[in-house]
């Protein structure tokens, strides 16, 4: 029973540290982005409970400065990348989750930007939560105010929002190590235990068998 025990603990932390490789940080897209490179625009919406399975498909919209209206300019779903627009025709790239239905993060990246690039854009998920019971239908909607420059410029959000990423990365990465520590010094509790009481029985086993030894012993005489 024992061993049973510490079989199912270590299976238990080996599940726990991969679900913990698949670690989502939400971090905020870049704003800035230099004429004739190319740009990532950043979407990224962290399931709540990463244990529960969900499908996606993304929809990408911009509205150019100085206009009211959004258009739609891609979609990404299990079908593969559609470009919506003729102004991004060819100029856009899927660069976010991939080998997965269960998108969280919703990046693309733009080929060869112009300044009629500038302006607003917007990424909703379309994501289905599947429960035990049910299933949920939700809606997150991210934006993205970007201007297009000549010359690279690097300001303050930039700078705020890429360490936070590594901060968030890092933080990550010491919860996974505290979290393996405890699952250790947990398996080897389990292993001790059950060394003792396996010394415990065979003790035990001996002190019987000397027991019944010395009984037989005084029945013969």
């Amino acid at each position: 029973m024992t061993a049973s025990r510490l079989l199912l603990l270590s299976l238990l932390c080996t599940l726990f540290v991969y679900q913990c490789h698949g670690a989502c940080a939400e971090v905020d897209s870049d704003t800035e982005a230099v004429a004739g490179k190319g740009f990532k625009l950043g979407c990224i919406s962290c399931k709540r409970r990463s244990e529960v399975k969900g499908y996606a498909t993304v929809e990408w919209f911009f509205r150019p400065r100085g206009e009211a209206d959004f258009v739609q300019i891609y979609t990404y779903s299990d079908d593969g990348p559609i470009i919506e627009n003729d102004q991004f025709m060819d100029r856009v790239d899927w660069n976010g989750s991939k080998r997965s239905n269960d998108i969280q993060d919703a990046s693309i990246y733009l080929l060869n930007v112009t300044f009629n690039d500038s302006g607003t854009y917007r990424c909703h998920f379309n994501r289905i939560l599947f429960f035990d019971n049910y299933e949920y239908n939700t809606v997150i909607s991210k934006v993205v105010h970007l201007t297009v420059v000549a010359k690279a410029t690097r300001g303050t959000a930039s700078i705020v929002s890429e360490v936070m990423m590594y901060v968030s990365i890092i933080g990550l990465q010491v919860w996974l190590l505290i979290e393996m520590i405890y699952c250790y010094r947990k398996i080897s509790a389990a292993g001790e235990e059950a060394l003792r009481e396996a010394a415990n029985a065979e003790y035990l086993a001996i002190a019987s068998e000397s027991k019944d030894n010395c009984a037989g012993v005084q029945v013969g005489e």
